[in-house]
């Protein structure tokens, strides 16, 4: 690979070795030569600019979770040497939560959850990145509901006037890395087509395989199209006036293995309607960033792994109340 040290067999390689020398080498200064000096790095919770501020977030969950492992599940990626490279990087993270900070304090409590990290490289470094966490997960180990995490991030920022806002898009500044034409008839396109869909009223999910697979936020499994339909439908069915849009899409076709497709996407709507999941209406506009993997085959989707945070969803209704 152009740029990258020859270490490296493949961008995959590059990806899943940096990430295991930084978190579990606990090498946390190469980030500094990993990352560039000005990366943006956007979550469901805003966007931070530099490696500086990377290296300190790192440092402080190794201080909750020093035995923190990340298990790279998969890395779906697209590129070559001209014009650099992508990947969309699904991590199985497990750890002991042994230390205190931003999770409170230390519980002794074994964890598990999921992340997905979209990041462009070039030159044997990181430039752009996109990271989504499955917090409800986390947090519901250690022993809170969603809700009462975001209550307690808006206690601790200073009550629902003071709280920091959530990602907002219209702030993002215009990104280096600009996604190349998506192939008619790609793995990547058939699955954002299917996204599109889910989000019409009378969908029935015909495009999912009978015994599909769905990994959803909170470390739930779905089995089957109903239970495929059953989690989707319990987002979409909270909100009224609906605007869902695709943000990138990756794929890759390997030999003597199954499609997969990466989509990051936004959802935007009226939190209209009453839950179990997010309580009470709001009738506030909620924002989501979320980050989905696929696998497909002839009959359709047949594993799907779907990334969004509860509790920055729980903050946005939370902090409505302002109004």
């Amino acid at each position: 690979m152009k740029g990258f040290d020859d270490k490296y067999k493949d961008f995959p390689d590059f990806i899943l070795k940096i990430t295991k020398q930084i978190w579990e080498g606990k090498d946390v200064e190469s980030i500094g030569e990993f990352y560039t000096d000005d990366i943006p790095v956007r979550s469901p919770f805003g966007i931070t600019y530099g490696n500086k501020p990377v290296i300190e977030a790192t440092y402080q969950t190794l201080i909750e979770f020093p035995n923190r492992q990340l298990l790279g599940e998969d890395v779906i990626w697209n590129g070559n040497d001209d014009d650099g490279y992508h990947s969309s990087h699904r991590i199985l993270s497990k750890g002991t939560h042994l230390g205190d900070g931003f999770y409170g304090r230390p519980t002794g409590k074994e964890i598990y959850y999921r992340v997905i990290a979209d990041c462009a490289c070039k030159k044997n470094q990181v430039y752009d990145e996109w990271i989504v966490r499955d917090q409800g997960a986390m947090v519901r180990q250690i022993g809170y509901s969603p809700k009462e995490f975001a209550e307690i991030m808006i206690d601790k920022e200073g009550g629902i006037k003071k709280a920091y806002k959530l990602f907002d898009k219209s702030e993002v500044k215009p990104s280096n890395y600009h996604q190349k034409d998506i192939e008619t008839n790609s793995v990547g396109d058939k699955y954002s087509k299917i996204l599109q869909k889910v989000f019409e009223p009378e969908y029935n999910f015909s495009d999912y395989g009978r015994a599909s697979s769905i990994y959803w936020p909170g470390n739930k499994l779905g089995y089957g199209r109903e239970d495929v339909s059953k989690l989707w439908n319990s987002l979409k069915d909270i909100f009224s006036d609906i605007n869902f849009s695709i943000e990138h899409i990756g794929y890759l076709n390997e030999p003597n293995k199954n499609p997969r497709a990466s989509i990051r996407w936004f959802l935007e709507g009226i939190h209209s309607n009453d839950s179990e999941e997010f309580g009470k209406k709001s009738n506030s506009k909620l924002f989501i960033m979320g980050i989905n993997h696929a696998e497909l085959d002839d009959d359709g989707v047949i594993r799907e792994w779907v990334l969004f945070d509860e509790v920055a969803i729980w903050k946005q209704i939370l902090m409505s109340k302002e109004n």
